[in-house]
């Protein structure tokens, strides 16, 4: 590799070397590893799209690393109710919302997790629904850690 730019300067290969050493480690922290990003996995599948659908228990997890994301499936829930439970961990900023709507689009759940306050976890059950396809979206806005959530039929 040449470097026109210094032929005219008097400087070695080495010396050459020295001075571009700064380009390289401007470049190199640059780099798309400190992209920020936020992911969802639900089953053991990451959620890409919103097209998944699940049967029984949902034991779900999420990281991100101040991303925003939003992804939704579908859960057959056969009965009225679903007990449910979500915690952070490791986060000091961003929120992770869950909206849960039943068969008939009626939303019996919509709580979130502030990150770095308190409480860090909700559960309990949901309000009664219609049983069926019930639709199930994950927010994380601006989201910094992991944590996790479940779902499982409820009354």
């Amino acid at each position: 590799m040449k470097f026109e730019a210094f032929k005219n300067f008097g400087f070695s290969g080495g010396a050459k070397m020295v001075m571009l050493l700064p380009f390289f480690v401007l470049f190199m922290a640059c780099s798309n590893d400190d992209e920020s990003f936020a992911r969802v996995t639900v089953n053991g599948d990451v959620l890409f799209e919103d097209v998944s659908d699940f049967n029984g228990d949902i034991d779900a997890s999420f990281v991100g690393n101040g991303g925003s994301v939003t992804r939704s499936f579908i859960w057959n829930n056969n009965l009225s109710t679903a007990d449910y439970n979500a915690d952070i961990t490791a986060t000091s900023a961003g929120s992770f919302q869950m909206i849960v709507e039943d068969s008939q689009g009626v939303v019996v759940l919509d709580r979130t997790i502030q990150g770095g306050t308190e409480p860090d976890s909700i559960d309990g059950v949901t309000s009664s629904g219609s049983s069926g396809i019930w639709t199930v979206t994950i927010i994380l806005i601006d989201f910094n850690g992991d944590g996790s959530f479940s779902l499982s039929e409820g009354t």
